[in-house]
């Protein structure tokens, strides 16, 4: 896969977490390629597709002709007023998803949105309040974590101890631009956000998941168009750094500038340090390595007391968070990730991506 818009990757096969009919769900506003993950890893665990939606009649047919068994819906309100949709997964144009969101909560189902949740510090408010008033999930894909097994991995190994307290994480996230095949709004930032707020949040949710920090201050932020002056609106790079309340930090640095000669849409790192060791994260490619075949992903690096090991993890991991996420729907818990996590999340790279704004 060249193109991280469509980058959908589909765990291992696993068992579904529930019965067929336990867990009803649609997917409507299919702006972005990242809704075929989603649905496909729903479905995997167990979840049931009843309908699919967009104002785009090809979009819809398209993410049909892989769930054959879903309706396509004739309207929003079709899926809204059905009492059989818990639950409402969409990847709508990003300044959009907050509004969605608001009405799928008010239609008391739980919302499951690509990243990022929102555009502004006035959405995330907006969306706590309604989680408060409705008892709904607000949930978010944050991808390069719950969609990719080596990142998964490496958080298995530092809640057993094998690193010690992590006391910072280091995380890059380069994108091939594409620019010919990406949608309009994806170059209007209003539309989309700025990178920080929009691939920023990955790096912002893997930092809490990966530090055991409950909150974080910004502490730098910059982005800025270097190279692409026919997109004046486009930040092609953007970095920020913060210091969580348990005393650890982060660094963390999004462009879009893979080149054409990588084998894959982006040469994606974690570095995670503890007081015992550390782990790098290789997630999509192991640079340099086995050149004449597809990039390998999901390479996990360690070093510890013990000595150094090296994993390829791919296959034997999974993606837990879609099956977490169906049971938490069913029995309202929060196993698959809190509401204040995920919330947190969003704040982190909202926060970073406004100072970096009054920088510029």
């Amino acid at each position: 896969m060249t193109d991280g818009m469509h980058y959908a990757p589909i765990a291992r096969a696993q068992a579904p977490v529930c019965a067929p009919g336990d867990f009803t769900f649609a997917a409507m506003s299919l702006d972005h390629g990242h809704i075929y993950g989603m649905v496909d890893n729903l479905v995997q665990a167990g979840g049931v597709l009843k309908y699919v939606y967009d104002t785009d009649p090809k979009k819809a047919e398209s993410l049909q002709r892989r769930h054959p068994l879903a309706q396509i819906a004739n309207s929003p309100d079709q899926i809204l007023q059905d009492p059989d949709v818990m639950l409402v997964a969409a990847a709508a144009i990003p300044s959009l998803r907050c509004d969605l969101g608001l009405q799928v909560l008010a239609h008391g189902k739980d919302y499951f949105t690509d990243k990022t949740p929102f555009t502004s510090l006035d959405q995330l408010h907006q969306a706590r309040q309604a989680v408060l008033t409705t008892g709904r999930k607000y949930a978010c894909c944050y991808s390069e974590r719950l969609q990719n097994e080596s990142a998964e991995y490496a958080l298995e190994l530092i809640n057993d101890g094998v690193i010690g307290d992590v006391i910072q994480v280091l995380g890059v996230g380069p994108h091939r631009l594409n620019a010919a095949a990406r949608p309009d709004w994806f170059f209007r930032k209003a539309l989309y956000g700025g990178i920080i707020c929009d691939i920023g949040s990955h790096q912002a949710e893997q930092y809490l998941a990966y530090s055991g920090a409950s909150s974080a201050t910004v502490t730098m932020a910059r982005a800025t168009n270097f190279a692409n002056p026919d997109y004046p609106e486009l930040e092609d790079f953007g970095e920020f750094s913060v210091v969580g309340d348990n005393g650890s930090s982060g660094y963390f640095r999004m462009d879009w500038f893979t080149p054409d000669g990588l084998r894959t849409w982006g040469d994606g790192r974690t570095t995670i340090l503890g007081t015992k060791g550390y782990i790098e994260l290789r997630k999509y490619v192991d640079l340099g390595q086995q050149l004449d075949q597809p990039a390998r992903e999901n390479n996990v690096y360690i070093a510890t007391q013990d000595g150094e090991e090296q994993h390829q993890v791919t296959g034997k991991i999974g993606f837990p968070f879609f099956g977490a996420l169906i049971l938490d729907c069913i029995e309202r818990t929060e196993l698959a990730m809190s509401q204040k996590h995920c919330f947190t999340a969003a704040a982190i790279c909202l926060q970073a991506q406004q100072m970096a704004d009054l920088d510029r």
